[in-house]
């Protein structure tokens, strides 16, 4: 896999990851549906799996607040921001808006 990598200018590749160790959570939630909602910690080791891998590969990476992406996008509000045509979910229109525009 790695003769793969070093035939693309990776170096030049900037990563937007959703970092779910920066997310604050609902007001007034339990810590266990905070806990829920996040997966029970999954998501988290997640992200410093993803975070040990772009460092020992080389990769520029940004962490972006769960958050900091904007509020979920209908599909309609979707399209007229991005001019997207193809189909989506909700997961998909989350991943893009965390890069659009940037």
């Amino acid at each position: 896999m790695r003769k793969i990598l070093t035939a693309y200018p990776y170096q030049t590749t900037k990563l937007y990851i959703e970092d779910a160790r920066q997310w604050i959570g609902f007001n007034g939630k339990t810590k266990a549906t905070q806990a829920r909602l996040q997966g029970a910690g999954s998501v988290k080791r997640d992200a410093k799996i993803w975070e040990d891998w772009c460092k020992e590969h080389d990769y520029e990476v940004v962490f972006v607040k769960p958050m900091g992406k904007g509020l979920k996008k209908s599909a309609e509000d979707f399209k007229r921001i991005t001019k997207w045509e193809g189909r989506t979910n909700e997961h998909s229109r989350d991943a893009a808006m965390i890069v659009f525009g940037r």
